[in-house]
């Protein structure tokens, strides 16, 4: 199955790579956004299976943008993943207590490491 992929950060260099990433690895990526309110709206409009979000998104905390995926969209907290560049260590008790399916570091993104973060098979 074909994943559709919501890709959240404020890096146009880090949405770019990641985009030309997993569509090579054979996602498909319906949008990119860099901000809550663009994440939100197209959330609402494209309805992903999986939205990858930025814990730090510049001015806004990415937390805050799953809580509201979560909370104003139809998508289900089991298909959100943080990523970042920082270690899980450091956000550790905030991810836990967050409505995601779990976290991955950006230097580990790929398909069959998404795939594993929300349960499905490689």
């Amino acid at each position: 199955m074909e994943l559709r992929c919501l890709i959240v950060d404020d890096s146009p260099h880090f949405l770019s790579a990641a985009r030309g990433l997993l569509e090579r690895e054979g996602m498909h990526v319906v949008a990119v956004a860099s901000n809550g309110d663009e994440a939100v709206r197209l959330a609402r409009e494209l309805g992903p299976d999986v939205t990858l979000v930025d814990i730090d998104l510049g001015k806004e905390s990415g937390f805050d943008v799953v809580r509201r995926l979560t909370g104003e969209t139809e998508l289900a907290p089991a298909t959100v993943i943080l990523v970042s560049t920082h270690a899980e260590e450091d956000y550790a008790d905030r991810i836990s207590a967050s409505p995601v399916a779990g976290f991955l570091p950006k230097t580990r993104l790929s398909v069959p490491a998404i795939r594993t973060v929300l349960g499905l098979t490689a």
